[in-house]
This record gives C-alpha cells, structure tokens and sequence, in this order.
C-alpha cells in the first residue's frame, strides 16, 4: 500500500475532500477516489470522512492507496430473488446471510457479484464498489433492497430515502414482551467505542463525538407470546443497525438470534424446523414514489421460512 499525507494549504480552503483529493491523484477516477473515501482509505484528522466534507487550512489528510489490482467486484452466477424490475430499478428480496457490497475480505458472494451477473446495466452512482446499491441491509438482516439501474433513478430513490418519502417496514421477533403496544424511539446513534465494528445509541447529542447521528424509529407490537413478541418498525431514519440497537438499548428487548446485540438463540424448538443464521429481523416493506412516472410503489416480501416456522410454533404453543 502507498500512504501520501497532505497538509491543507490556504489556496485548497473550502474545496471538497474528494475534488481535492482528485487533483492531487489525476491517475484515478473521481468514482475511484470516493471509493477510498468510503471504504475508510483517506482520513481527515485522523478521522473518517465523507467526500463531501469541506477542507480547512492545516488539515491533515492522509491516503492510504489499497492494492487494487483484484478489488473490482466481479459478476457471480448467485440466486437473486427478483421482485420487480423495469428499465429504472429493481426491488430485490435478500437472503439472510449475503453481505450486500465487498469489504472487510468479502470481495465474493455478495450481493453485488449476483447483481452484475443478472443485470446489464446498473447505477455508479455510488462508485465502482458499490454498483447499484441505493441502500443497504446487514448480512444476516433479509428483506427487501431498491437497485438503481441508472444514475437518474439512483438520485431520485436515495433523496426519498434521505427526505423520509420512502417508507420501510421491518418485522423483528424479540425477546420478552414489550410494554407498551406501540411508540416512537428517538436517540442519536454512534460507533461503539469499545468495538468499531457495532452501534450504540445515547439519549442526548455530545457535540465532542460528530459520528452521532439523529435516529428514529416507530414500533407496534403485533403479536405477543410466551415469552417473546412480534413487532412492526417502521424506519424514519435509516442509520447503521438502528433497529437492532433501538431493540437492544432502549427497548431492552433484543432481536431473537442477534448475538452482537445481547440476543440469545431460540431454544426449546423441533430440530426440524428451519434454522436461522442470525437475527430474526426482515424488511418485508417499501413504499417509494417511481423515479420516473412518479407513480406509488409499494412492494411486500414474505418472512422468510425459518422465520414463518417459528412464529407458527409461538402461535400453536400459546393455544395449548
């Protein structure tokens, strides 16, 4: 790897890091450098930075340049379950399990390699990494996901994303029962600092730590059983492991089956009923204006079976 460090002089005030950095590497693209920027290569202060991020005189930004020679996702003949596809988009259903970009040593199996392999043409809006992708779910979350397939499109679904337009559903199966039968979560989300690799939320803002953001989530519980409950969330923000974090800290209520967040796994059900590889958390759906008729979507996705069979065991077992 080649590490360059550069010290912001007046006349580079005000740029944006990535056009900055652009004219400092004319040998890569601009999608290249965002690249970088997004997957944590370029640092500001010693602190990850969005390519937008405006610079100031004596900043220290420092680029580290991967080995790129065999990054670049490559198409993979995967299963994909397509629900719906027109020339503008595609709404797709995710398995439980499949990482949805490379990254942190998945560079194969991810959903992306399935998408350059069913696709012909998809958006770069958000670089060469990341083709297509408007919005993410975690590898063990399953449900529905909106694919651009071109730069139009994927500007139109990501602003109805970021301006709350476009509505996801999730259904989470939880430890306990809840209290209430519905309400609003509101705290800001951060990295944990203990472990970089997960979320932690916190009821009011420290202006020391900027990675905080406002996150809001609605919740209606649907069915209550022995010792566990069925809820609807409905995201109002969409930062990293939100609902996940919202069930674990402040609901105190973890998602069966999320080990990173304090859930345990399901115990005393048949050995034959399907197995979970992790949370039982599906975003089963999104509602979203047509990037281009601008006509009401709304798109479903069946719980996946591991998921069905175990809500119909908790049914059959709080009859008996």
């Amino acid at each position: 790897m080649e590490k360059t460090i550069f010290k912001i002089e007046k006349k580079d005030v005000n740029k944006r890091l990535d056009l900055f950095l652009k004219e400092q590497k004319t040998e890569f693209s601009r999608s290249q450098i965002k690249n970088f920027i997004t997957s944590g290569f370029v640092l500001k202060n010693s602190k990850t930075q969005k390519s937008g991020a405006i610079l100031k005189e004596n900043d220290i930004v420092e680029l580290t340049i991967p080995n790129l020679i065999s990054t670049a996702p490559k198409p993979e003949n995967l299963p994909l379950d397509i629900i719906y596809q027109d020339k503008d988009f595609a709404v797709i259903n995710k398995t439980q399990g499949m990482v949805v970009h490379s990254g942190n040593a998945n560079y194969s199996g991810t959903l992306v390699n399935a998408l350059l392999f069913h696709f012909k043409q998809l958006s770069d809006a958000n670089g060469d990494l990341r083709p297509g992708i408007v919005h993410r779910l975690d590898k063990n979350t399953s449900g529905l996901m909106l694919v651009a397939k071109n730069n139009h499109a994927h500007k139109i679904l990501a602003s109805q994303i970021s301006d709350k337009r476009c509505v996801r559903k999730y259904l989470a199966l939880l430890e306990g029962n809840l209290k209430d039968d519905n309400g609003i979560i509101q705290t800001y989300i951060a990295r944990n600092p203990r472990k970089r690799t997960l979320m932690t939320a916190s009821e009011t803002e420290n202006s020391e730590n900027k990675t905080k953001k406002i996150a809001i989530t609605e919740y209606n519980v649907l069915e209550r059983f022995k010792g566990y409950c069925l809820v609807e969330f409905s995201l109002k923000t969409g930062r990293t492991h939100q609902i996940r974090v919202h069930c674990s800290e402040i609901l105190h209520r973890p998602i069966v089956g999320d080990l990173e967040y304090g859930g345990s796994r399901v115990k005393d059900f048949p050995k034959k009923m399907p197995a979970s590889k992790g949370q039982y958390l599906h975003a089963y759906q999104i509602e979203f204006f047509h990037p281009t008729t601008n006509e009401y979507c709304i798109f479903n996705a069946p719980l996946p079976d591991y998921f069905e069979s175990l809500l119909q065991f908790l049914r059959k077992n709080k009859k008996e």
